[in-house]
C-alpha cells in the first residue's frame, strides 16, 4: 500500500504543502507529483468532473510522491469509501457543522475498529487484492488523513470537540465562505476572520491536532506556522496559467504587440488575499 507523504510529515510535525488542480489533463497531476509536492487538493465539492475521471487523475500522480486529498460536497458519505479506494490518501470535508458530523466522517472513511467503511480490496488503493486483508485495514486506516473544514462561525465555536473526535487528523478554515457567510466577503484580514483562525489553532493544539487554510504568499505561511498550522494550501493551476500568459503578454507588449485581454485584471486576485489599504478603503 502506497504510504501517505502528508501523514508521515505530520506525525514529525513538518509543515506540509498543497496545491489545487483544476485542469483535467492527467499530466498536470503527473507532473505535479513528479515535482514532489507534498499534495493535490481535488476539489470535487465545487467541480464537475466524475469519479471516474478522479480516478484517472489519481492514477497519474501516483508515478511521484504526492498525496491526493479529495474533498467531497457536503454530506456526500457514500462517496468518501470510493475516493479512497480510488486512490486518494485524505478526504476534505466541507461545510462541517458539528462533532456528531465529524465522526460521520470517520466512520465512513475509515474501517474498524475506527469506523466502519466498507471492504472491497479490488482497487489501487490495496492495490487490486494483493494484500492479506488485516494488514490492508491496519495500513489504510494508519494513511488515510481526514481534514475537517469549519466554514461558519457556529462550527468554529465548537471547534474543540470536532477536534476530539478520534480519528480526525486536521482542522481547516475555509476563509473565503467563512467570509461570505458571516457578512464580510472577501475581506481576509477582518477580525472575525482572524479570531476564527485563532481558536482553530488554540482547539487544535489542545487536541493535539493539527490545522490549516489557503495562504497567501510565503509571509503568510510564515504566520500561520506561527499560530502551529501544518497544512498549508497554496494557489491553483489556472491561476498559474493565468498569471504566465500575463507575464507574455506584458513582455511582448513591450515590443510592439497589442492584446484583446477581456479579463479585467483587478489590483489582487481573492487567492491572494487583500491588502491592508484595500481593507480601509472599504
Amino acid at each position: 500500500m502506497r504510504t501517505s507523504r502528508v501523514k508521515q510529515k505530520l506525525n514529525q510535525n513538518e509543515p506540509v504543502l498543497f496545491t489545487q488542480l483544476h485542469l483535467l489533463d492527467p499530466s498536470v497531476f503527473e507532473l505535479t507529483s513528479l515535482m514532489g509536492f507534498d499534495g493535490i487538493w481535488m476539489d470535487m465539492e465545487h467541480h464537475t468532473y466524475s469519479l471516474e475521471t478522479a480516478t484517472q487523475l489519481m492514477r497519474a500522480a501516483r508515478v511521484g510522491s504526492s498525496d491526493i486529498l479529495a474533498r467531497p460536497a457536503n454530506g456526500e458519505f457514500m462517496r468518501l469509501g470510493r475516493m479512497l479506494e480510488a486512490g486518494a490518501q485524505g478526504i476534505m470535508y466541507p461545510r462541517c457543522s458539528d462533532a456528531t458530523e465529524a465522526a460521520e466522517v470517520v466512520k465512513w472513511s475509515k474501517f474498524a475498529p475506527l469506523g466502519k467503511r466498507g471492504f472491497d480490496g479490488g482497487n489501487p488503493d490495496m492495490p487490486y487484492c494483493t494484500m492479506p486483508v488485516a494488514d490492508y485495514l491496519e495500513q489504510a486506516n494508519e494513511n488515510t488523513f481526514i481534514v475537517i473544514q469549519l466554514e461558519e462561525q457556529s462550527a468554529v465555536d465548537q471547534a474543540e470537540t470536532i477536534a476530539a473526535i478520534p480519528g480526525v487528523d486536521a482542522l481547516m478554515l475555509g476563509p473565503s465562505d467563512f467570509s461570505i457567510l458571516e457578512g464580510f466577503p472577501g475581506e481576509f484580514n477582518h477580525p472575525r476572520l482572524q479570531a476564527a483562525i485563532d481558536a482553530i489553532a488554540t482547539a487544535a493544539r489542545n487536541q493535539g491536532k493539527h490545522w490549516g487554510m489557503p495562504t497567501f504568499n510565503t509571509e503568510h505561511a510564515q504566520e500561520l506556522m506561527s499560530k502551529g498550522a501544518r497544512l498549508l494550501f497554496h494557489m491553483a493551476d489556472i491561476i498559474f496559467v493565468k498569471n504566465g500568459l500575463e507575464l507574455m503578454q506584458q513582455q511582448f507588449s513591450q515590443i510592439g504587440f497589442s492584446f484583446d485581454n477581456q479579463l479585467n485584471k483587478p489590483a489582487a486576485h481573492y487567492l491572494e488575499g487583500k491588502s491592508d489599504e484595500q481593507q480601509a478603503s472599504r
